[in-house]
């Protein structure tokens, strides 16, 4: 098989993760035939279809699954060596940093990150993947994003950890709840209607201790994102647990009130993760070191 050029590894890698044309398109700043002709080369050299369309996007063939470990390591080895000998000025920068976020991460970390970013980087480009908890380490790993920000522990090797914000849960309700006043009993809690979010948030130590104490309660809803929640609550009779800086913002923009929970639940930190070895490129040291600062700072 002739040589294979960098380029046409980084399309296959992209457009792996990707799992579109489009989107690996946009990811590598080209156009979308670019990302089509370097496809028909890569379909040449290795005698297979590599990518097959579906409803799902385009699907990797068996041999595409077989090279793509191989092709993302090398391709994250060259990328390394490359990043760690090129300097990087964030005020002319127009690069893109991928960061995974919950919609709470969005909601309450997401400005103070821009707000203290733009100023001294304001063409660069912070693209926001909907955190999904189960993936994020593959998602570190093979480049697909430069850190991430949540509550659950991720214990894949070689990532690195720093604790960024301490936090602890409360319940949420309407302010004007027919059968809760200002204090929340357990069988006050046991006996209302629930609205849970749903585990892939990353946010589930409170419904842990739940089970681990043997809680019995109703579950009326399951959402998969936090964001809808105060209008649900303002409208309902539901109890939802959040942590404690988010449902303080939800209840100064809506008639909510937050209250104690009748049990104990261990407070928690959220940490920023990125890849061990990724450190060593400026442009990755400049992205990690500015979200510790606007979250900690």
């Amino acid at each position: 098989m002739p040589s294979l050029d960098l380029n046409l590894v980084r399309v296959f890698v992209t457009l792996f993760d990707a799992r579109s044309v489009t989107l690996a398109a946009e990811r590598l700043h080209v156009t979308q035939p670019s990302v089509s002709y370097a496809l028909s080369r890569l379909r040449d050299l290795f005698d297979d279809r590599l990518f097959i369309r579906s409803r799902e996007g385009m699907e990797p063939t068996f041999t595409a699954m077989q090279i793509y470990p191989s092709l993302r390591d090398s391709l994250a080895q060259i990328d390394n060596v490359l990043e760690s000998n090129r300097e990087f000025d964030p005020q002319h920068s127009r690069r893109r940093f991928r960061l995974a976020l919950t919609d709470l991460g969005e909601m309450a970390l997401l400005p103070r990150i821009l707000a203290h970013i733009h100023p001294i980087a304001p063409d660069i480009e912070l693209e926001v993947i909907a955190l999904e908890i189960d993936k994020v380490g593959e998602w570190l790993a093979t480049g697909k994003v430069n850190a991430v920000i949540c509550s659950r522990p991720i214990t894949t090797p070689g990532i690195e950890r720093r604790v960024i914000l301490n936090e602890r849960y409360v319940c949420l309700l309407n302010r004007d709840h027919t059968s809760i006043g200002n204090h929340l009993s357990l069988e006050q809690f046991i006996a209302a209607r629930h609205a849970v979010v749903a585990a892939s948030s990353g946010h589930g130590l409170a419904e842990d201790v739940i089970h681990e104490l043997g809680i019995q309660r109703k579950v009326s809803l399951v959402v998969p994102h936090f964001s809808i929640l105060p209008r649900i609550l303002q409208e309902s009779d539901l109890l939802v647990i959040l942590p404690q800086q988010i449902a303080a913002a939800f209840e100064r923009e809506a008639p909510l009130k937050v209250l104690e929970l009748p049990f104990e639940v261990p407070p928690f930190d959220v940490a920023l993760y990125w890849q061990e070895y990724t450190t060593r490129s400026p442009a990755q040291r400049w992205f990690c070191e500015n979200i510790i600062e606007a979250i900690s700072g």
